[in-house]
């Protein structure tokens, strides 16, 4: 093991760290801004944790890897970090990254917390050794369904790259808004510009046009070409995915990344818990925190609440998600078996249905809540 840094905490061990591995995409084509969002999060309960005393008096320490949106590359984090001897795993953004994450973890016994990747089929089969903090994409989506719905739009328009991620986020919003009058147009990003997008959504008579790609490409020259298009001066443009949540939609975009909406998993008020790690967060941030940064500080809230609780065995961590009671930024955080949910899962964190404002792109507006 390393052997911690001099500190009043490090002084009463035996030298010894208890060891989380962190699985983040901080380069391209990995999404970086919700990476640096997830990893300062992470970085900053650590922090806490250890400022607190540890893990009964062992510091807590983060062995991070960067899986730049990679699943290969993030299963071999995993083996590697298993070999480095780390307790459990935390993290990943990418929802298809997340997802060879948790079946590597699965093969090897390692516990895995995942952070923020929604897909449903996180594994194959059932496993005991994966928990989940984000919502599951299926109760998110269909929360966004009835935001369209319920703002007047029935003929809706996917721009989609191929990616079981957004294939299974154009499936959740066609069975969800079918039965109730809704349409979904497919459009092939890899088939189409962004100016033939224009033309079709002209023919296909949408109201809406939702962004099931990446950021920033193809997405903001997406946005670009509808805002320009004169014909499209009344469609809706909306990223369910969550691209602008993040500073980077606003400075490439400007005036034209305000009223997308997106989803965002934040409860519309704090509690003091969540408003003084809100703070810490922006500190280090230079920004608003996104939701990304609060799913990273209650990943290690979480984990280091177990640890304490169950010892850095690897199967009694496991074990332990079922009895998992611990006070997160955004709500009192349970683990369960979700019907249709292979992992154990918080059921559910808040969802909201959020925009940047057209006066000001800096500032979001609530738009609906689930």
């Amino acid at each position: 093991m390393n052997t911690p840094p001099s500190s009043p905490e490090a002084e009463r061990t035996d030298g010894s760290s208890v060891r989380i591995g962190a699985l983040v995409p901080l380069t391209r084509p990995g999404w970086v801004g919700a990476g640096q969002h997830l990893l300062v999060g992470l970085e900053l309960a650590v922090r806490e944790v250890n400022d607190a005393g540890g893990i009964l008096g062992r510091p807590l320490e983060l062995v991070v890897r960067d899986t730049a949106a990679d699943p290969q590359r993030a299963a071999a984090a995993v083996d590697e970090l298993a070999g480095l001897g780390v307790a459990a795993l935390a993290g990943e953004y990418h929802s298809v990254v997340a997802r060879a994450a948790a079946a590597r973890a699965d093969a090897l016994g390692l516990p895995f917390l995942c952070s923020s990747a929604v897909l449903d089929a996180l594994t194959d089969q059932p496993t005991e050794w994966v928990a989940r903090l984000a919502p599951a994409q299926s109760h998110g989506w269909q929360i966004y369904a009835d935001f369209l719905l319920g703002s007047g739009h029935s003929r809706i328009a996917v721009a989609a790259e191929p990616s079981v991620y957004w294939a299974s986020g154009a499936r959740i919003l066609r069975d969800h808004l079918a039965p109730r009058g809704g349409t979904v147009i497919e459009l092939d990003m890899r088939e189409l510009t962004p100016t033939a997008v224009c033309d079709e959504l002209v023919t296909q008579r949408a109201t809406a046009l939702l962004l099931l790609v990446g950021h920033p490409e193809p997405a903001v020259p997406i946005v670009k070409s509808v805002r320009r298009d004169q014909r499209l001066a009344e469609i809706m443009i909306g990223a369910p995915a969550g691209q602008p949540e993040f500073a980077e939609w606003a400075t490439l975009l400007g005036d034209d990344s305000a009223a997308v909406p997106f989803l965002r998993y934040l409860p519309e008020h704090l509690s003091p818990l969540g408003a003084r790690v809100e703070t810490a967060l922006r500190e280090r941030l230079a920004e608003a925190p996104s939701f990304v940064a609060f799913e990273g500080y209650d990943t290690v809230t979480v984990l280091a609440d177990v640890l304490r609780s169950h010892g850095a065995d690897r199967a009694r961590i496991a074990e332990s998600w079922a009895r998992v009671a611990v006070e997160g930024t955004r709500g009192k955080i349970h683990f369960s078996r979700t019907p249709g949910i292979s992992v154990w899962q918080w059921a559910w964190t808040p969802v909201q249905v959020v925009d940047r404002d057209p006066a000001d792109p800096n500032r979001f507006r609530i738009l609906h809540t689930g």
